[in-house]
């Protein structure tokens, strides 16, 4: 079949049909050099992809038509979820950004051109500015709206390290939507439109064949409260998900919570075990090292942090002000890890780590900094992870340079300041891990896997349309701040991700609905008449069935095509030789098969093939 015809025959609901021979899939048996995910290392070797430059791709054929097949399915779930597809520019002028000011909260992860006359302009890395602008140059009444709008687009991030080939590069393809709403709740409100994305996500990582967990999280540079993440499950993802095995509550880390953790004998009460004793640790990096020098295991040694806030949740201004505290100190066991989100919510600051200069200034020994500093002082708010305010022996920092000390005790050290609920309060602020109680069961524990962040949700509410000046007139003619969801999924990285969890030491195993091409026939003999007309008549048979089809013409050894097969990844294998032929048949194979194929008649392969589809 001609290009032309391929073309007609897709848009007619047939499947194409594509000769190697004609086309570039330049396979090879050797990995780049950097290459060191199974997806980097497998979409390199199958001439997928292709390094230009650091996080930067070519997409080559096969790439190309995954690409559009994932694209597709993300346009009718989002078609079919209410939102209406737009295309917006990916050059972005700076000013768009002058009153949210997330070129600041992206930093360098922004790209920033500057053209001949001097103006500068962000290469989107998302769309949520100049949607919001585009919004509030068209529409005036609540009558407008809800609307849904969604693109499908390229986007660009600075990464500091490009790595795992499309898993974390520079450039990439990304759907993103955006809701726009007069009320969270009731009909055409942000929570009925959520839900609905939440639905369509399910539904567009279920039909690209992909086995994935939803789970809570955090919202990120890109701001607003709820937030769920799409995570496909694979061994070899950067990301680390925490569940509930009883309830089938899931969060990524710097969401999960923790379930009821109890103090023994109550908070901050435990005996003293010792005399305080000084320690001089100089030049220790870390509290593995200072623990080692000090003969201190890690688990009961106190850590530290100080914080600054820097705005209310409620958004009712700084710390400057003299509305809060001008200190959030965060105390966790030496093991654990702070969770700056914890810590927002239970001080009810956002909060960004303390500048070491003005920290030092205000008398934190950064790095050395005890519980014991909050001890006659009213500027600074102290939370306490439960597991680090038990009893028992305690080792910390010693509120001076290069010293720690041991023997600290709560109540001791910091006093009747412990008791006042305005200075000092208790909550889970750390990281989750395995074997913390489950906020959801009682007596569960929750349990870890490995995940690649695939969709995000957020509700935003009116984060931008406050900043932007975007509002509409409701019912009573009364103007109304537009709220707003947002609902990103990238495309790239699902085709990446799907290669992450399917996968053997052969090469790829692609979901059908997502395979390049559905069926591979393989020539063995490409200069044989018989052969040839087998082919063709097998092909278009296939065709007619709605099924895509790559036919490998190539004048190569059998043991090269079987294992480029392979690598690719295509469902089914059909291998038209000799022997078969003779039996009136072809041989049959599944690329999800470890066995030999089978040989099935020719008349019935198209259906055989269809079946392996899930058609």
């Amino acid at each position: 079949m001609s290009n032309l015809q391929n073309e007609r025959a897709e848009r007619a609901g047939r499947g194409v049909i594509h000769r190697w021979g004609s086309t570039l899939i330049p396979t090879t048996r050797e990995a780049p050099a950097d290459a060191e995910s199974p997806s980097h290392i497998l979409l390199s070797r199958a001439g997928f992809i292709r390094k230009l430059g650091s996080g930067i791709y070519d997409y080559l054929p096969l790439a190309c038509r995954t690409l559009r097949k994932v694209s597709q399915i993300v346009r009718e779930e989002m078609d079919a979820a209410g939102a209406s597809e737009l295309l917006l520019p990916a050059m972005l002028p700076i000013e768009l950004y002058k009153d949210t000011r997330r070129d600041v909260d992206y930093g360098d992860l922004l790209f920033k051109v500057t053209d001949r006359k001097g103006a500068v302009s962000a290469l989107g890395p998302t769309h949520e500015e100049p949607i919001t602008e585009l919004v509030k140059g068209s529409i005036q009444s609540y009558k407008q709206l809800p609307l849904s709008l969604y693109q499908v687009q390229t986007k660009y991030r600075d990464e500091a390290r490009p790595r795992s080939g499309l898993l974390r590069c520079r450039e990439f393809i990304m759907k993103d939507a955006y809701s726009f709403h007069v009320s969270v709740e009731g009909a055409g409100g942000l929570n009925e439109v959520y839900d609905a994305m939440y639905r369509a996500y399910n539904n567009v990582f279920t039909r690209c064949g992909l086995d994935f967990t939803v789970v809570e999280a955090e919202s990120g540079p890109i701001g607003g409260s709820a937030s769920h993440e799409f995570m496909v499950n694979a061994a070899s993802g950067e990301d680390t998900i925490l569940k509930c095995p009883v309830s089938g509550y899931a969060a990524n880390v710097e969401k999960c919570e923790i379930g009821e953790r109890m103090v023994e004998g109550g908070a901050f009460n435990g005996a003293a075990t010792g005399e305080l004793s000084e320690v001089h640790t100089p030049g220790l990096p870390g509290i593995d090292e200072v623990g080692k020098f000090m003969k201190v295991k890690p688990d009961r040694m106190l850590k530290t942090i100080v914080f600054r806030p820097v705005e209310s949740v409620g958004g009712s201004g700084g710390a400057a002000a003299g509305s809060g505290p001008k200190w959030i100190i965060a105390v966790v066991r030496g093991d654990h890890d702070v969770n700056e989100g914890k810590v927002k919510t239970a001080s009810g600051w956002k909060v960004e780590l303390a500048p070491e200069k003005d920290a030092r200034a205000a008398g934190f020994a950064i790095g050395y900094v005890s519980p014991k500093i909050i001890a006659g002082r009213t500027d600074i708010l102290m939370l306490v992870d439960p597991d680090a305010a038990g009893g028992g022996f305690w080792a910390s920092g010693a509120d001076k340079a290069d010293h720690h000390v041991k023997h600290f005790n709560w109540r001791r050290e910091v006093g009747a300041i412990l008791d006042d609920s305005r200075y000092v309060k208790l909550a889970d602020i750390r990281n989750a891990i395995e074997g913390d109680p489950s906020p959801r069961a009682a007596g569960a524990k929750l349990t870890t896997g490995r995940g690649i962040e695939v969709g995000h949700i957020f509700k935003l509410g009116t984060k931008y349309s406050d900043a932007m000046g975007l509002s509409v007139l409701d019912d009573k003619q009364q103007k109304r701040s537009v709220i707003m969801g947002c609902y990103g999924i990238g495309v790239s990285r699902t085709m990446a991700a799907s290669v992450e969890q399917n996968h053997d030491e052969n090469g790829i195993i692609w979901p059908a609905a997502i395979a390049p091409y559905h069926v591979l026939v393989t020539l063995m003999k490409p200069d044989d008449a018989a052969h040839v007309q087998a082919a063709n008549k097998l092909a278009a048979d296939l065709a007619a069935a709605g099924l895509d089809v790559l036919i490998d013409d190539r004048d190569e050894r059998p043991g090269v095509k079987f294992k480029d097969a392979d690598l690719i990844g295509i469902p089914v294998r059909l291998t038209i030789g000799d022997k078969a032929l003779a039996e009136g048949g072809v041989e049959f194979k599944a690329r999800r098969d470890t066995g030999k194929g089978e040989v099935v008649k020719l008349g019935e392969a198209a259906d055989r093939c269809a079946a392996a589809m899930g058609g």
